[in-house]
């Protein structure tokens, strides 16, 4: 997968985002900010249902078997698998853009840009996620916080 530096980018950012809901402990997947919203459960559902969207949108073909996660019932080890079968479909579309113009369909104005766009709205999440969780009286540990920053190491 790891064929270009926007690919090795995409994988590392994806790590980060397994690294990060790993660190969530179980019971504060249901946690919610104080202006309620999301859980975080269901912020790295949305991380994942928004890959969906772009893929049907871009490149059905990729969307392969992948499924859309429903809210409620969010488990960490859905989320984890969720979320890598949807990174590969994502990479896979992010390759095809390279040798197609940097284009990918339905999205302006090309495929880098496209890639921007998808870094950064699931870091938007994360900072969502990390704030729910100080919220929520059960904060990231400063070793994972920082660590989602090390991506020299991820």
């Amino acid at each position: 997968m790891n064929d270009s530096p926007l690919l090795e980018a995409w994988a590392i950012h994806n790590r980060i985002n397994l690294y990060m809901l790993a660190a969530v402990p179980d019971a504060a997947l249901a946690s919610v900010s104080a202006s309620q919203g999301r859980t975080v459960g269901e912020q790295f559902a949305h991380i994942h249902n928004v890959r969906l969207m772009w893929l049907k949108a871009a490149a059905p073909a990729l969307l392969g078997d992948l499924e859309k996660i429903e809210t409620g019932g969010v488990d960490r080890a859905l989320l984890a698998k969720s979320l890598e079968a949807s990174s590969a479909a994502v990479a896979e579309l992010l390759r095809q853009a390279a040798v197609n113009g940097d284009r990918v369909k339905n999205f302006k104005p090309h495929g880098t840009a496209f890639f921007a766009y998808l870094i950064a709205h699931e870091s938007h999440h994360r900072g969502q996620i990390a704030l729910t969780l100080k919220q929520a009286g059960c904060p990231l540990e400063k070793k994972i916080a920082y660590g989602l920053w090390e991506w020299g190491v991820r």
